[in-house]
């Protein structure tokens, strides 16, 4: 044998979490169902909001019979189409992050009802008004229902209602690398790690690791129901050995998963698709695909143009003091990288004195910076001198929300940014915003050194990855807070 390894009594490895989690427990399986009964309430309060505001609204009486057709046409239509999106095959590994493609189902859904209604000769008696209420109605449920039950399933997860008990087969140095760093992982707290079994151990397992023994032990804790999942993880296995191992472990009831090579050498820097049946890794996506893309610009567009109206007061009002105290533009128009790496022009208020302004950002900002004007102190300090930047949003050039931009040759230290921090040109996979996950977590302002540099791209690649409209409102809400408590700022 190559290197010893421990061998423990198995009916030890997989105690009971807690009380609650020995009498009822669920597998993260459980999300998928969760979800669908989660959008059959939705669908069904929504009818209710609908009729409950047009009575409120109007008198005119509706035909139930109608009604009652449109709610069934509705409610398959839109199950159908989540479903053909298998919306209702995730987990707790996958996350809720669907909001964006149900919003747009729920609307395909009730235009394509509207048509049914319209065909069976029904539409004289179909109330327009409580259509529209019940779209809004709708996605309104599907947008709030969303980060409840996420909420929810997390909290049950801590209880130990909801987990997934695994082991790993294959105790190499790689494999054991990676069983440790999906340990630490604070996204699958509902992971219980039951322990690694081999019949042909290569290496000593850590301390934190349990050694099961071989398939047949694994088995065995299988069968008394102490393990939901296998993964079979070992870099160098023939098609013989791996059949051998499948053969074995599928005489009981767990879930066999097999991580290939690639997927252990690459991670975290990939997502699982399918190409038909043949698994594939994907290693580089772009984030607003399909369906995300019109969302996020249809959130752009009626946001930003609320916004612009809003704001229409304070651009006035700035625009006019920067005019009566300084010579030069109202202005400052900035070449800055944008989406797909190309150059766009930012616009703000002038903030600086109009002889002493950097257009290529080859000078960093400081907070007695004496480039700044007195009315620039004011409105870079409240984030005014960004406003005009709704223009750039409505002509499609960035977004509310997003990685912001930076000027052609912005430096940390002495390096420009490009060079200095590793992986910087993936943020521009999106269109930039006017604010973002890393001005609200405070990295907003000045960056003087290469680890705020780093931590600044790192949450940007997180917002990339990781977004959804209820996470561009969030971070809409947190720039307000950003914008009066944050000292960075100037």
């Amino acid at each position: 044998m190559a290197a010893e390894h421990r061998r423990v009594d198995t009916a030890s490895l997989a105690a009971p979490e807690s009380s609650v989690a020995s009498t009822l427990r669920f597998t993260s399986n459980i999300v998928g169902p969760a979800i669908l009964m989660a959008d059959v309430i939705c669908l069904g309060l929504s009818a209710v909001m609908a009729l409950l505001l047009y009575d409120a609204i109007f008198d005119t009486p509706v035909v139930p019979a109608v009604h009652r057709f449109a709610l069934v046409v509705v409610s398959v239509s839109f199950l159908l189409l989540r479903s053909s999106k298998q919306a209702y095959r995730q987990t707790l590994m996958n996350g809720l992050q669907d909001s964006g493609e149900a919003v747009f189902d729920a609307a395909v859904s009730v235009f394509l009802t509207a048509a049914v209604v319209w065909q069976f000769g029904f539409i004289d008696d179909y109330s327009r008004g409580v259509s529209v209420l019940y779209l809004f109605s709708l996605i309104a449920t599907i947008i709030v229902s969303r980060p409840i039950l996420r909420w929810f399933l997390a909290s049950q997860a801590r209880r130990g209602v909801i987990g997934q008990r695994v082991a790993f087969y294959g105790c190499d140095p790689i494999s054991i690398a990676t069983m440790q760093a999906l340990m630490e992982s604070k996204d699958l707290e509902h992971v219980r790690f039951v322990g690694v079994a081999d019949d042909r151990p290569k290496h000593a397992v850590p301390d934190n690791l349990r050694m099961i023994g071989g398939y047949e032990q694994l088995a065995e804790l299988a069968r008394k129901g102490e393990v939901d999942q296998v993964f079979i993880s070992l870099p160098d296995l023939d098609k013989a050995r791996l059949r051998s191992i499948v053969d074995g472990l599928s005489q009981v009831a767990v879930d066999i998963s097999l991580i290939p090579p690639q997927a252990i050498a690459y991670h975290p820097d990939y997502r699982a698709n399918l190409l038909g049946t043949i698994p594939v890794l994907t290693l580089w996506q772009r984030p607003f695909r399909d369906i995300n893309q019109f969302v996020k610009r249809g959130e752009d567009l009626v946001l930003g143009g609320l916004m612009l109206l809003a704001a229409l007061p304070v651009i006035a009002i700035t625009a006019l003091a920067i005019r009566l105290t300084t010579r030069g533009p109202v202005f400052f128009v900035q070449p800055r990288v944008g989406f797909n790496n190309e150059v766009i022009n930012v616009i703000k208020f002038r903030s600086m004195y109009a002889d002493r302004s950097d257009f290529k950002g080859l000078a960093t900002t400081t907070a007695d910076d004496d480039r700044i004007t007195p009315v620039g102190k004011i409105i870079r300090r409240l984030s005014i001198d960004e406003l005009p930047q709704l223009f750039n949003v409505m002509r499609g050039d960035m977004s509310i929300v997003g990685p912001r931009p930076h000027a052609t040759h912005m430096k940390v230290g002495d390096q420009y940014y490009v060079d200095a921090v590793r992986g910087y040109a993936a943020r521009h996979r999106v269109k930039p915003g006017i604010t973002g996950l890393a001005q609200v977590r405070g990295l907003r302002g000045e960056i003087r050194t290469l680890e705020r540099a780093e931590m600044r791209v790192k949450l940007d690649k997180e917002y990339i990855e990781n977004w959804s409209v209820w996470f561009d409102i969030k971070i809409m809400f947190a720039t307000v807070r950003a914008v009066f408590f944050d000292s960075y700022a100037y």
